[in-house]
Formats: C-alpha cells, sequence, structure tokens
C-alpha cells in the first residue's frame, strides 16, 4: 500500500543522496555527463524495483566493517562491480565506468530479480561483521539459510546396507562397482546422472545384485532405490544470510541450530536457499577470504619492520616492478595467479597493464584457454589485431580483438545492432545458457539493426557465428576485475616487501604442509631466510 510506496521514496531519497556525496568524492566535485546519467539511470531502476533498502543496509554493514570493526573488506565480487552507485556507496572499489562494467549485468531493466551482492571480508573479521549485523537488527530479524544433504548413491547403499545386516565386505563390493561416469547408450557424447537405477542398466554385476535369490541383497538394492536422493541430514548454508525487517518467523519456518565459531544457538530457515528468494526475502553472502587476511598480516609487517603505513586501495596501478613480477612468473603467493600454467602464460605474455590480468584471469579456465596463445601472439605483435567492422575497435582494443567478456558482446550488440540495455543481457543469458529459440529471435534482430546501420549481412552472421562459439565460454568481466585487483594487490606487496608478505603467508597455510612446502621454497628461490618458531621474537 502506500505505506510501501512512501517508504521506498523515502529510501530512495536517501540513497541517491549518499550515492551523490561518495561520486563526488570518486570523481571530483564537477561530475560529467555520462558519470551523472549512470547514476541516475542506475538510481532510477533500483527505485522501481523497489531495492533501494536492501543497498542501503549493504553499504552499512561494509561501512562499519571498515570503519567500525577493523576487518578488510573485498573490492566487490560477481556482476556486482557493474554498479556505479555500488562504487559510489563504498560497496565495490572497482570503477565500472572505467573498466566498461554494466550495471544491467547485475539488475536488469527488461526482468525484475532480486539483487545478489557477495561480499568478501578478511577470515578472521566476518564472524565480527556477521554479529554486528544481528546486534543491529536484532537476533528476531536474522537468520541463516539451512542446507539439506541427501543420501547420494554409496550413501544409500551403505545405510541400507547396515539396517539389513549385509555383511560389510558385500556392502563395499556394492558400492565399488558404482562407477565415477555412466555413458549415455544413446549418444556416447552424454554422460547420464549417477543413480541406482542408471548404475544397475550400465554394471551386469549390479544387475545381478538386483535380481539375487539372496532376500538380503535383493532388499538393500530395492530400498537404496527408494531413499536415494532423499534428505538425510541438514546443515547451515557457509555464507548466506537473511536481514528481514519484520521477525523472521513472519516469513518463513525457522529452525536453530549450533554456531561452530561462538558456540551459541542461531536462527536457521527452514526453506534452503533456491526457495527462499521465492518468499521474497534477500539473501545476501557473508564470504571469508583467506587473501584478505594475508594482505591485513602483510601490511601490519610492513608496519613494524619499516615504519611505512600502506592503504591498499591506494597503491598505483601502474607500478612497474609489479608487472616484473608476473612477467617472471614469481607468482607463487598471489592470489589467483600462482599455478604453473599461468606462469608459462604470464611469461609469454610480459603484461604491461592492468588489462591484460583482467584477461588473462578470464581467460585462464577450461574452454576459453584455447584462446590464449591468440590472445598473447596479438599482444606480443606476432600476429596482426584484426576487427570485422572498424568500430568494434571501441570495446575490443584492450583484449586485441580477442572476444573475452559477457560485456564486449553486450556492449557489441548495442553499438552495432541498437540492442536496448536489457535486450543486451538477455543476448548474453541466452548465449551463455544455450537458450536456442531466444538466440534465434535475437539473431533476426541483430542482423535487421546492424543492417539498418549500415552493416553487411555476411559480416553480421560472422560475427554472430564467433559469438555463438565463444560466448558459452566468455567470462563475466566485473568479476575477473575484481579478483584481478585482489591479485595486483598481492602481487604489489610481494613485489616491493617480499619477507613480510612471505611472513604473512605461513602462518595462513599451518593447516597444510604442501602449501608450508610451496613458501618455504619460494622463500629460500627469492633468498629470504625462513627461521625456526621462536616464542621471544614473535611480533604479535
Amino acid at each position: 500500500g502506500y505505506d510501501k510506496l512512501y517508504r521506498i521514496k523515502l529510501e530512495a531519497d536517501y540513497l541517491a543522496k549518499l550515492a551523490m556525496d561518495g561520486a563526488h568524492k570518486r570523481y571530483g566535485e564537477v561530475l560529467d555527463e555520462e558519470t551523472t546519467t549512470r547514476l541516475k539511470f542506475e538510481l532510477h531502476i533500483m527505485k522501481t524495483m523497489g531495492f533501494p533498502g536492501y543497498f542501503l543496509i549493504v553499504q552499512d554493514f561494509i561501512r562499519a566493517a571498515r570503519e567500525e570493526l577493523d576487518v578488510s573488506v573485498g573490492p566487490g565480487r560477481g556482476s556486482a562491480a557493474g554498479s556505479a552507485v555500488a562504487y559510489c556507496l563504498g560497496i565495490t572499489q572497482i570503477d565500472p565506468i572505467k573498466y566498461d562494467l554494466l550495471f544491467e549485468r547485475f539488475l536488469n531493466p527488461d526482468r525484475i530479480s532480486l539483487p545478489d551482492i557477495d561480499i568478501d571480508f578478511d577470515d578472521d573479521g566476518r564472524g565480527r561483521v556477521l554479529n554486528w549485523v544481528t546486534q543491529k537488527y536484532g537476533k528476531e530479524k536474522v537468520a541463516h539459510i539451512i542446507t539439506y544433504g541427501t543420501m547420494a548413491t554409496k550413501m544409500a547403499l551403505k545405510d541400507v546396507a547396515r539396517v539389513q545386516k549385509l555383511p560389510l565386505a558385500q556392502a563395499n563390493q556394492l558400492c565399488k562397482l558404482i562407477p565415477d561416469r555412466i555413458p549415455d547408450p544413446n549418444d556416447k557424447d552424454k554422460l547420464l546422472k549417477i543413480n541406482l537405477t542408471n548404475a544397475i542398466n550400465a554394471v551386469p554385476e549390479l544387475k545381478a545384485a538386483e535380481e539375487s535369490v539372496d532376500p538380503i541383497m535383493h532388499d538393500t538394492i530395492k530400498y537404496a532405490k527408494m531413499l536415494e536422493g532423499n534428505v538425510r541430514g541438514t546443515g547451515v548454508h557457509a555464507c548466506g544470510t537473511i536481514i528481514c525487517r519484520d521477525d523472521i518467523t513472519d516469513w518463513v519456518p525457522v529452525s536453530t541450530a549450533v554456531d561452530k565459531e561462538t558456540g551459541e544457538n542461531m536462527l536457521v530457515t527452514q526453506y534452503e536457499g533456491s526457495v527462499i528468494e521465492d518468499t521474497g526475502l534477500i539473501k545476501m553472502d557473508f564470504l571469508g577470504l583467506k587473501t584478505l587476511s594475508i594482505i591485513k598480516e602483510a601490511i601490519k609487517n610492513i608496519k613494524i619492520s619499516h615504519n611505512v603505513e600502506i592503504d591498499i586501495d591506494k597503491i598505483p596501478i601502474d607500478d612497474e616492478l609489479t608487472y616484473k613480477l608476473y612477467s617472471d612468473g614469481a607468482t607463487v603467493g598471489t592470489f589467483q595467479f600462482e599455478s604453473p600454467g599461468m606462469q608459462k602464460y604470464l611469461k609469454q605474455l610480459q603484461p604491461t597493464v592492468f588489462e591484460d590480468l583482467i584477461a588473462m584471469n578470464a581467460l585462464y579456465r577450461p574452454g576459453p584457454m584455447d584462446y590464449i596463445p591468440t590472445f598473447i601472439n596479438r599482444k606480443t605483435g606476432k600476429e596482426a589485431i584484426e576487427y570485422d567492422i572498424p568500430e568494434m575497435e571501441k570495446y575490443l582494443k584492450d583484449t586485441y580483438g580477442v572476444t573475452v567478456y559477457q560485456e564486449q558482446v553486450m556492449l557489441l550488440s548495442r553499438l552495432l545492432a541498437d540492442f536496448t540495455r536489457g535486450e543486451s543481457d538477455t543476448l548474453r543469458k541466452a548465449m551463455g545458457k544455450k537458450q536456442l529459440d531466444t538466440m534465434a529471435k535475437l539473431h533476426g534482430k541483430f542482423v535487421e539493426g546492424g543492417q539498418k546501420n549500415g552493416h553487411k549481412k555476411e559480416i553480421l552472421d560472422k560475427i554472430w557465428a564467433d559469438w555463438e562459439k565463444f560466448a558459452s565460454y566468455a567470462f563475466n568481466k566485473s568479476h575477473a576485475t575484481c579478483y584481478s585487483w585482489v591479485s595486483y594487490q598481492t602481487a604489489y606487496l610481494k613485489a616491493h616487501y617480499p619477507a613480510d608478505f612471505m611472513a604473512a603467508n605461513l602462518p595462513q597455510s599451518m593447516d597444510s604442509i604442501t602449501d608450508i612446502t610451496k613458501f618455504m621454497d619460494e622463500c629460500q628461490r627469492m633468498g629470504i631466510k625462513v627461521l625456526i618458531p621462536d616464542v621471544n621474537e614473535r611480533m604479535h
């Protein structure tokens, strides 16, 4: 009713004030037309969708984490980094206008869907933020989300075999017969779901067990088939949290679970995450990221050893020593860039700008990896950079003519064929999920719009075919940019303060002898001595 409309209007007005205040801090006193238009558009969409309150809550606990609780907060993750309003509010730390990140990748004006902002906190501080949220909004209004563990195929067999008193050796033998992969007999390229029915059809010994004259063996298979997939137990979602305007019990049934960190009872919704949104409640993900703890520890070490204060969010983005570290492949201990394969490609690429790191972060995954050699050859001048239509350079320049991100497909569809913001996001989703019907409709619109703008049909068809081939692999640039920035921060610290950085890595890996060995080897390679633990020398 009217109450809700008034509430949304007041929330939207306050959100707009905070966003504009933040914009002046981020972009200066005078905002250019592009920035002003973008902020007004985003604020309008948030208001019409009824979400201003959500953004106010998120910016509130992120502000508290940074200013009151001394908790490190990540620069953002996922598509939320495409929002300029989120950047101005301090929810994210990456400028979406500078990096061509798109708001409609986060909230599509043509499709009402709940916003989903995942926030990274340092491992040690995550619990403090959750506690602050619970204290501020009230214990009755904050709840975690339940998870349901179901009986998998082998678990169902073991459970039934135990009750049926089937000998343990026979039960184990049955479990070993369940294959890891079941090819579809009608289509060798497809795999069937792993379940007892499919396993029995694929494995003669299981078929024999099902038809066995031994009633215990026969019944074990029979009851396991009935129980498979049923709920076996409950747990608590690792990071999902609900914050409700009213008592949570007014909206969903709740139960309690014990908080492993504090030992206290906490409220847990009886609906799991996939159902929660249907009730109108919004889920927020509070994630713990070990890398943020490492960065925080390294900054403390640097302060103690060198008496230098580092604001990690304000380090230069064009630091030569940092790019040299990447170019040498000396990335052990840096976030998401430390695998041997990535090191090999970095040595070939010789990155010189931040955009190179974003592209490598997006490309280094199964599927798009095939395009890395082309990307490297174009960057190093071994291969010519070509554009099907000269105007495409505007959005493909940073990736040397290779389509790497979903955002590029969206922006090019608007540029070449006048797609709306919403249509370009629908195209991104259809290509990523291979929705053939939607793609067929959009293909006609793309060709028609492109021809109106003076482009040839055969070139438009070629562009579309390239997109179809790659778009299912194309990565979310917003997420790649955020995590490349975290990686760059770790590389900067390692390049300038190697001993302090490695000293921060070792305690965070105490429970993994593999990691400890890896970091000890890296210290040896860098000529850094690692001394044995000494209670008299420890700095904390």
